[in-house]
């Protein structure tokens, strides 16, 4: 047993209950943010998947439940998150899935993944950060961190593999910038729009290693309407589904 036993954890399930899901009481709390990021990469059965930042491992646990035979490594760095990732992983039986504790901009890892997916810190350093330690690490941000993350995570890629990250709207143009210098291309947004006809304030951004092609900024989805989430994003939110960005 970890740590973790010594600290307030909840009980609950993603994917409508599919999958259970353990998560620190205070501190950050996983919202749809992973389930959308995970259901944006086209991860098949063999491949090797990396998450940046990966909290106590939502989105490789969506996507593992997707995609059955996937090898995953989440990288987290809090000591006791990562802990717990690890324990979510195993309660359910996602044997090839595992954490690392490590800063991701402290990385050094081979270019041995097909696919890699974060939900990047975002919030200037300037803004009131969180008094709680778990939940500032999760939000706050340098003005530099974006970039050094999507340098690492694409030095994890193998060539024609994919980057994914879910950002606020505000972060898009610093991503796509940092993500050409890299060698990334056939960029592409997926709009998240809170309801339709209001602005996006938050997307996916996904390009492709050493990759020719159009950027492109697709429909997106749409997650409210006057009857709560839509069914559409509850496909994805509830029932699992793939996003596709090809």
């Amino acid at each position: 047993m970890s740590e973790n036993a010594t600290r307030p954890v909840t009980e609950g399930g993603l994917l409508d209950g599919k999958i259970k899901y353990r998560q620190f009481a205070s501190g950050h709390r996983s919202g749809f943010e992973p389930v959308l990021l995970a259901a944006c990469v086209p991860a098949q059965v063999g491949e090797r998947v990396l998450e940046g930042g990966c909290g106590a491992g939502a989105a490789l646990l969506c996507l593992g439940h997707r995609v059955p035979g996937i090898s995953g490594l989440g990288v987290e760095i809090e000591p006791d998150m990562a802990a717990l990732a690890d324990e979510n992983f195993k309660f359910n039986g996602f044997r090839n899935i595992s954490s690392l504790c490590s800063a991701v901009e402290a990385l050094n890892i081979a270019a041995a993944f097909e696919h890699v997916m974060a939900n990047p810190p975002w919030h200037l350093g300037t803004s009131t950060q969180s008094s709680d330690k778990l939940r500032a690490l999760a939000h706050h941000a340098r003005p530099s961190l974006l970039s050094e993350w999507i340098v690492k995570l694409v030095a994890c890629l193998k060539p024609h593999g994919t980057l994914t990250l879910i950002l606020p709207a505000i972060a898009m143009a610093e991503a796509e910038a940092v993500m050409r210098a890299q060698e990334l291309g056939a960029i592409t947004v997926f709009p998240l729009w809170p309801r339709a006809g209001r602005p996006a304030k938050l997307g996916i951004i996904a390009g492709a290693l050493n990759m020719r092609g159009p950027d492109r900024v697709l429909p997106g989805l749409i997650l409210h309407d006057e009857n709560g989430i839509t069914e559409a994003a509850q496909a994805v939110l509830r029932g699992g589904e793939a996003i596709s960005l090809s």
